[in-house]
């Protein structure tokens, strides 16, 4: 999704009395605002296969999945930062806000050509700073290609392209085939 900027400083307050009533979605970062573009048909299977398996698994849990409309509300050197994640799972009975989680679990972005970038530097930096979260996920929608980093490996790499490969959730006690992840997307 790519990001159009703001020119003016939008207090926290602000922004999320004008989410609730926007038809377009922003991600807010240190007073700035940033329109989120559409998303292609095989972002959204990709992102609807992850968030169904995750809702299936972890019916009557404790933990539940959030699909898009959901923010992460970060605090980065100060500023206040939300984003939109493609799928996000929150487990910690602290977030209790209706309109985004602090405490997420599980973050997962599914890459386009114009956010691969941001996801990988930008929020991966940022995501990975949130005391709570066990596991950020990248997935391309372009090729077969998952990248899984966890907390308890010291947020390094493991990437997953072979189709009889499972994206695997430790934190979750989760796992969904790669075939299954992109069933229907035209590579």
């Amino acid at each position: 999704m790519q990001a159009l900027a703001a020119d003016t400083f939008i207090p926290v307050d602000d922004y999320l009395s004008g989410e609730q009533l926007s038809e377009v979605r922003h991600e807010y970062i240190a007073g700035e605002v940033h329109a989120m573009a559409g998303a292609s048909l095989a972002h959204n299977d990709i992102a609807g296969s992850i968030y169904s398996a995750l809702r299936s698994h972890l019916k009557g849990k404790r933990c539940r999945p959030f699909v898009g409309d959901v923010k992460v509300r970060l605090e980065i050197l100060g500023d206040d930062v939300f984003y939109y994640p493609d799928v996000v799972v929150g487990c910690d009975p602290r977030d209790t806000h209706p309109l985004f989680l602090r405490f997420p679990t599980v973050v997962v972005e599914v890459l386009s050509e114009t956010t691969e970038r941001i996801d990988r530097r930008e929020k991966f930096l940022s995501y990975t700073r949130i005391e709570t979260l066990e596991e950020y996920v990248l997935v391309a929608q372009d090729r077969r290609e998952v990248t899984v980093f966890r907390r308890a490996n010291g947020w390094q790499a493991e990437v997953l392209r072979d189709e009889a490969d499972a994206l695997r959730l430790a934190s979750l006690e989760f796992a969904q085939p790669l075939r299954d992840i992109y069933e229907g997307v035209k590579l």
